[in-house]
């Protein structure tokens, strides 16, 4: 018995941002690396959707986003950066849509080629203010929960 699988000499690169208010998606997509300026052409999306007002990015601990490059161009931009702790995926909604794009796209499904695997996941992200608007309101819900530790149970 075969699987089919992929060569893997191609990757598909997308950085997202999600307003967690609306849940409208912006991406920056490429071939080749994800890095520092990629996160600026990507605050450049964010700044022209929102022209005025205040625009607060919460990023991971990568390193390409917490460089020199990175802060300068938010500074120019008047975004505010704010950086999540390490190790917590969790408190990163962008880490609830890459799962979601997984699922409905790419687990167990064999993609021909490498046009068809990227057109499978630029259709799911471009379905999400339609098709998949119900499921992603219930997905990206905020919630949270809170852990207090007693001191005196310690």
């Amino acid at each position: 018995m075969f699987v089919k699988t992929s060569s893997g000499r191609k990757r598909l690169n997308i950085l997202g941002a999600l307003n967690a208010v609306t849940h409208e998606m912006l991406t920056v997509i490429n071939e080749t690396y994800i890095n520092a300026w990629s996160v600026v052409d990507l605050m450049r999306k964010i700044r022209a959707v929102t022209p005025m007002g205040k625009v607060v990015l919460v990023l991971d601990n990568a390193r390409y986003q917490a460089c020199y490059v990175v802060r300068s161009a938010a500074r120019m931009m008047q975004i505010e950066l704010l950086y999540l702790p390490p190790y917590s995926p969790n408190l990163n909604l962008i880490e609830r849509i890459w799962k979601f794009v997984r699922k409905k796209c790419l687990n167990s499904i064999y993609h021909e080629n490498f046009e068809n695997f990227s057109k499978a996941i630029m259709g799911c992200i471009s379905k999400f203010g339609t098709e998949h608007k119900e499921e992603l309101r219930t997905l990206l819900a905020w919630n949270f929960q809170t852990l207090v530790l007693d001191e005196k149970a310690a």
